[in-house]
């Protein structure tokens, strides 16, 4: 997933409280690879959706626009 030895450091957003429908993010790679690898909550040993940190941070905003559709 990365090419450093960092370990990612998985977090689910307070904001994730809504059944178990959840990803959960290790943004402390931002910084040194410039990734924000992205997972399924309920599957934490499955795999991870790795973007670029100018993609997530579109992705967010896209959200908290109400542009993405999170139906």
């Amino acid at each position: 997933m990365t090419s450093t030895t960092e370990t990612p450091r998985w977090f689910t957003s307070s904001y994730s409280d809504n059944g178990g429908q959840c990803v959960e993010v290790a943004a402390n790679l931002a910084i040194t690879d410039g990734i924000v690898p992205i997972r399924d909550s309920k599957n934490p040993t499955g795999p991870a959706l790795t973007l670029p940190v100018s993609a997530f941070t579109a992705l967010v905003a896209g959200i908290k626009s109400g542009d993405i559709d999170t139906a």
